[in-house]
């Protein structure tokens, strides 16, 4: 019996002492997610929703990789709020090589328990600007960079960072390499990689709401956490260019609804586009003046079909399409504002379209009718027997009719309708 039990503890002790430190982990997950993109409500949403899935797992850690440009103000305060009151600890990771943290960016780098950068990226450019193609006089200016800088201070005191180059990050737009980040003690780590990230924090300890805790990464198991179908498309949707061609193909099913009403389906198409367009304006910087003007453009295509303006409202709806265009997305945010290599061949197109449909819906009003009352007027026939009076029958496409003409005609003359008054004809001799 004594003898198993040695045998039982040598084998123990030897497992201990031969199998990698990793494989004692805590055993709880680390969720990562990969933020590539702008910081607007559907990543708000996205990010928000996973600081509360790992809360409610009892994740070790989420991991944010981020990429961003900057984006909205209520969407970035959103998130900041999430990560200063998670009760599990939020680390961002500024990756791959070549990625940024500005603007929004830049706050939420700073309210993460642990930050960290990537060699080859960048953080800063933080000043505030005006959204919706406006401009802050300079009292409303100062007020805004001072709010700005209140916040952005408040987060980098409450993580022990630096919060003098916060400052700086907002009131002059500076921005800075990952090294000169970790020097400035503006981040914690540098790592290359997510594997080298999670073995450097290791053992870190981080103050959350609920107290100190210690990260125990190395070796942990990794649940990536990706955006479903809906996050996909509403992130894909809230690009401005992408919006403004979702704009333009629902005016076009709306046109083509108004002008040819029960086509239906462009009506449908053009509704669902409309939605989808509008949806996507919530998130974007929008200048509703532009908006009315592409509306107006619109209005002028339709009414063209309907009055005889001889092109001038047509002109005058390209004009309007074009303005609207260039007004619609004013930001001085070149990532929220539209593309001019999207714009103009979107531009081009749709009055292509509408113009081709004019020119082929007039043709067709010209066109001789080929049946019913109208299709007989100009139709040849016969004489089916001598006029009395000014009154017979004649033979007309493969039928009788009764008939009256002005000239004296006998059997077998050679006639030509001229008008058609309910079941009778007027008919003249053709010479």
């Amino acid at each position: 019996m004594e003898a198993r039990k040695g045998l039982l503890t040598f084998l123990l002790a030897f497992l201990f002492i031969t199998l990698p430190s990793g494989s004692f982990s805590s055993g709880k997950e680390i969720y990562y997610l990969d933020a590539d993109g702008i910081i607007n409500p559907v990543m708000a949403e996205f990010i928000v929703d996973s600081i509360r899935s790992a809360e409610g797992s009892g994740a070790e850690a989420l991991v944010i990789q981020l990429d961003t440009p900057g984006g909205l103000d209520l969407s970035m305060r959103e998130i900041v709020k999430a990560m200063l009151s998670s009760d599990v600890p939020v680390v961002v990771y500024v990756a791959p090589a070549g990625s940024r943290a500005a603007s929004a960016g830049v706050f939420i780098t700073l309210a993460a328990d642990v930050a960290a950068m990537a060699p080859g990226t960048n953080i800063g450019s933080a000043h505030p600007v005006a959204m919706g193609g406006g401009k802050m006089d300079e009292q409303m200016a100062k007020k805004v960079e001072n709010d700005s800088v209140a916040y952005i201070k408040g987060i980098a005191l409450k993580r022990n960072r630096n919060a003098e180059w916060a400052e700086k990050a907002v009131r002059e737009s500076v921005n800075i390499t990952a090294e000169e980040a970790l020097k400035t003690n503006v981040i914690e780590l540098m790592a290359r990689s997510r594997d080298e990230l999670l073995e450097k924090l290791d053992g870190m300890k981080v103050e959350l709401p609920a107290g100190e805790r210690v990260l125990h990464t190395k070796g942990s198991p990794i649940k990536e956490l990706r955006g479903g179908l809906r996050f996909r498309v509403l992130n894909a949707i809230s690009n401005p260019n992408v919006a403004y061609v979702l704009m333009m193909i629902g005016l076009i099913g709306i046109y083509f609804e108004l002008s040819n009403p029960g086509l239906i389906l462009p009506g449908v198409i053009g509704a669902v586009c409309l939605v989808l367009a509008f949806y996507a304006f919530q998130t974007l910087s929008i200048n509703y003046a532009g908006l009315l003007l592409i509306a107006l453009a619109v209005i002028f295509f339709i009414v063209e079909v309907k009055v005889t303006s001889y092109g001038l409202l047509t002109i005058a709806g390209i004009i309007s399409l074009l303005l609207g265009s260039l007004m619609l997305f004013e930001s001085p945010l070149p990532f929220m504002r539209l593309s001019i290599w999207v714009m103009l061949p979107t531009i081009v197109l749709m009055t292509a379209v509408v113009l081709g449909t004019m020119y082929y819906g007039l043709r067709i009003l010209r066109k001789k009718p080929v049946s019913g009352a109208e299709g007989l007027v100009g139709a040849e026939g016969t004489a089916a027997g001598d006029f009395k009076g000014n009154e017979g029958k004649v033979f007309v496409e493969g039928e009788y009719w009764n008939a009256w003409s002005d000239d004296a005609l006998k059997t077998g003359d050679r006639v030509t309708v001229a008008e058609v008054k309910g079941l009778r004809l007027r008919v003249a001799k053709k010479n």
